[in-house]
């Protein structure tokens, strides 16, 4: 949908020490794809405006919105969404936008690999959730790649959420393990992502988000593993 429209912080809910969720109402919300993205725009009292595109983190079949903000310490808007703002605060949504990085269950009956950097994993997400909410059987598989458990977005409903049979989530932790997790901490190379993946020819569509260098990587390691470009959606965002 184009075009502004007026929305109302509902809850804010702390997710890690830089990242927030907001539930967000917005009259006359149609829902969305699992995946897409909205943008979102804040309104200063002198009338200065500041927007940025944020992956919409709940579920298909949610009445509502949500959105999953990562502070940047210098970026414009994610410090007020994340520090400042507060149920019954006022802000402007647009969207939402997006048809190529998303998952429809009705379109796509073959296994699904997600594999996400920090923040990429928030329109992973709403994928899962909306996976979990229809109870479908497809084959998911989460592979996330974090610095450190206490950055670990959604990590509390992504361990119970493994419980599903239909989905296995796998963690890469590169600076800081779990207690008991048994291995050092390591960067993600082809051959950790080789054991985490659903093996090529399973006719896996895979979905990688996160910061440019690391999708770039996730995907040439795919490719090695011999994953058809094809099957490789891509969302990035940084330099």
């Amino acid at each position: 949908m184009s075009g502004w429209r007026q929305a109302v912080v509902a809850s804010v809910t702390c997710e890690t020490a830089n990242a927030r969720t907001l539930q967000i109402e917005v009259p006359g919300w149609e829902g969305h794809a699992a995946g897409q993205h909205v943008d979102v725009r804040v309104r200063a009292e002198d009338g200065y405006t500041a927007s940025r595109s944020y992956s919409i983190a709940s579920s298909a079949s949610s009445t509502s919105l949500s959105v999953t903000v990562d502070r940047l310490d210098d970026g414009e808007v994610s410090p007020y969404l994340v520090d400042v703002i507060a149920p019954g605060d006022h802000l402007e949504i647009r969207g939402p936008t997006g048809g190529w990085f998303v998952w429809r269950p009705n379109a796509e009956q073959r296994p699904v690999q997600l594999i996400g950097g920090g923040s990429g994993v928030v329109p992973l997400m709403s994928m899962i959730r909306s996976h979990g909410d229809l109870a479908d059987t497809t084959p998911f598989r989460l592979l996330y790649a974090v610095r450190s458990p206490g950055l670990a977005i959604f990590r509390q409903e992504l361990l119970r959420r493994a419980a599903d049979p239909d989905l296995a989530v796998d963690w890469a932790f590169s600076r800081e393990t779990p207690e008991g997790w048994g291995a050092p901490p390591s960067r993600l190379d082809l051959a950790a992502v080789r054991s985490a993946v659903f093996p090529a020819d399973s006719g896996a569509l895979a979905y990688v988000c996160g910061a440019t260098p690391f999708v770039e990587a996730a995907a040439n390691w795919l490719l090695d593993l011999g994953y058809p470009p094809t099957d490789i959606r891509t969302e990035r965002y940084g330099g």
